[in-house]
């Protein structure tokens, strides 16, 4: 079974970070690497970020002026990982979570922030792990059913954030 280096940072003031969320998080992205079948160690960085900087971000990366709520950003290509050179595991990639956005979201869905962020979590570190929604079809639907999946595990029931976009 994989064992996945979580490292988590806040680098934004505008929403206080729950208690607890960062063990969340941690479960989410183990749950996704044991739902995969991932079985090497591998580390994932993740950074809350305000609105203002994740739209900077996805001006840059997207061409798309606007905010969002997580940018992922794969380290890997069709499997084939950086090794940390200290520790041998899979360097998998960046994650960055707008907590604005996210807190807006839980509120739109009707559920905790807590809630959000994982759901953020989880469906981010399938991106890093090559799954993509992005052209629609069978590839998000697949992707989808990835999500339900590893949160079920997690005993996050499904809710109105499931709404294909």
């Amino acid at each position: 079974m994989a064992i996945a280096k979580v490292i988590i940072s806040n680098r934004q003031k505008e929403v206080k970070i729950p208690t607890g969320i960062r063990l969340l998080m941690r479960r989410c992205c183990q749950a996704v690497l044991q739902t995969e079948g991932f079985s090497e160690p591998a580390e994932v960085s993740i950074t809350f970020i305000s609105n203002d900087d994740i739209r900077k971000l996805n001006a840059e990366f997207r061409n798309v002026d606007a905010a969002t709520d997580v940018l992922s950003f794969p380290l890997g290509e069709n499997g084939v990982y950086d090794r940390n050179p200290e520790t041998g595991a899979l360097l998998l990639g960046d994650i960055v979570i707008s907590m604005q956005k996210a807190e807006q979201q839980a509120e739109m869905y009707g559920h905790s922030l807590q809630r959000e962020v994982a759901y953020l979590t989880v469906h981010s570190v399938l991106h890093l792990l090559g799954y993509d929604h992005v052209n629609g079809g069978i590839e998000q639907v697949h992707m989808r059913e990835r999500e339900e999946t590893v949160l079920a595990k997690l005993g996050l029931q499904r809710d109105a954030s499931y709404v294909n976009e």
